[in-house]
């Protein structure tokens, strides 16, 4: 038998399953191995406001992401996206800076899982170097890929309990819904 999530409160959607991720949604090119602490550095780690969190993101790695990042903006990295320590305060920044998708090569498992978590899609893109900063860029979930200043790269697939999870606004949400199965209460 398999869970599903009922919806009983309104669900903000993460995710256009069509078209582009928003409207002139811009790139934040970054490169191979970005770590937590470059995401959000560790002096900022009493904050647990997204949006104050935000307010630090990626800063002393590129100064400039608060104060110009907007609402629906991508983030595109190289391998190992994420990596360092296990906070859950970079996807937390992140999400609190209006991203809500992170694309990258490959990614650091726990900073994958605590994406995920928060309601902020990973999506692996072998082709994400190829992604230039500044591109306007859409993502097709169903499909799977995405298109950047009008090219096409694969993406790996979005289970659907993923994609549950995310479009939730995250695990704790996305628990929030979740029915008992008799089987395991009895």
């Amino acid at each position: 038998m398999t869970m599903t999530a009922k919806k009983t409160v309104p669900v903000r959607k993460i995710i256009i399953t069509e078209g582009p991720v928003a409207k002139n949604a811009r790139v934040w090119k970054f490169g191979d191995n970005i770590d937590t602490d470059a995401i959000i550095p560790g002096r900022f780690l009493t904050i647990n406001n997204p949006d104050e969190l935000a307010k630090h993101a990626f800063e002393g790695t590129r100064d400039e992401f608060a104060k110009k990042v907007q609402q629906g903006d991508v983030i595109v990295g190289g391998r190992n996206f994420g990596c360092g320590s296990s906070r859950e305060h970079a996807p937390l920044a992140l999400m609190g800076a209006g991203v809500k998708v992170v694309i990258a090569r490959s990614f650091a498992r726990i900073f994958f899982r605590n994406s995920i978590n928060v309601g902020v899609l990973p999506v692996v893109c072998p082709d994400a170097d190829k992604i230039a900063d500044g591109a306007k860029i859409g993502l097709n979930i169903r499909e799977g890929f995405l298109e950047a200043d009008g090219k096409k790269y694969a993406i790996e697939p979005v289970p659907a309990f993923m994609q549950g999870i995310i479009d939730a606004g995250g695990l704790v949400e996305y628990a929030k819904n979740l029915t008992e199965i008799p089987q395991c209460t009895r």
